[in-house]
């Protein structure tokens, strides 16, 4: 293969920042806000497959792989006590104030980026608003000639219009772009817009999960640039 590489296409949760240690806490503190009864709690975590105590995620949860909308679908049932708009719009401003861990200092390595003319962008089934906030927080939103979530109009991932809208945006051929990402999502999304693709075991997938989806695995994204050097 070609690993000649113009631009790299990054998934934001398990890939920038770690996944659990990220969105454990928070969505055990969304969910029992949202319950304010540790009974309904407990429920609402068996139906999204999160475990409260722990903090983990279970492989399948639409806290994973899904949109804000999937999981709003998922637990409005059981909140009658809340409309969807208003839910929407208080999780929506909660997802804002996460406290995102980065895997590593992350503005030194999309500097080095940038310094070999990469165009770098974000694709991530967060929503848009949060997702730049996110970015700004960490410091490093201008790094990103395109940052595109779910409700963006490109659609959300295993889809790849994100990818297609990168595309569109830089001009680059797709098969000299890398999608970068945690999930079978990203590597799926990848592929099918005729991108490379690495997997990063930041997020909640493991090797075996991700390598038959995937061009590299890798431990992380710090060895990105080792691998364009191989």
């Amino acid at each position: 293969m070609d690993l000649k590489i113009d631009g790299l296409l990054f998934d934001k949760d398990g890939t920038l920042f770690d996944f659990e240690s990220s969105w454990g806490p928070w969505y055990a503190d969304l969910l029992l806000d949202l319950a304010q009864d540790a009974g309904l709690a407990a429920r609402l975590a068996k139906t999204v497959q999160f475990d409260l105590k722990s903090g983990r995620f279970g492989k399948d949860s639409v806290l994973i792989h899904g949109t804000a909308d999937e999981f709003l679908v998922q637990i409005l049932p059981f909140l009658p006590h809340w409309n969807r708009a208003d839910l929407e719009h208080h999780v929506l401003l909660q997802t804002e104030q996460v406290n995102q861990i980065p895997v590593l200092p992350l503005a030194n390595l999309l500097d080095r980026f940038l310094a070999k003319e990469l165009v770098l962008g974000i694709a991530t089934n967060d929503n848009e608003a949060p997702a730049i906030a996110q970015l700004k927080t960490a410091g490093i939103h201008t790094h990103f000639a395109f940052i595109a979530g779910c409700d963006s109009g490109f659609g959300a991932k295993p889809d790849y219009g994100m990818q297609t809208g990168f595309i569109n945006k830089t001009g680059l051929h797709p098969a000299r772009i890398a999608m970068i990402g945690d999930s079978a999502h990203d590597m799926v999304s990848g592929r099918a817009a005729g991108m490379q693709t690495i997997a990063v075991l930041t997020g909640i997938a493991s090797h075996a999960d991700l390598a038959p989806l995937a061009d590299v695995v890798l431990n992380n994204i710090g060895e990105i640039p080792d691998w364009l050097a191989g």
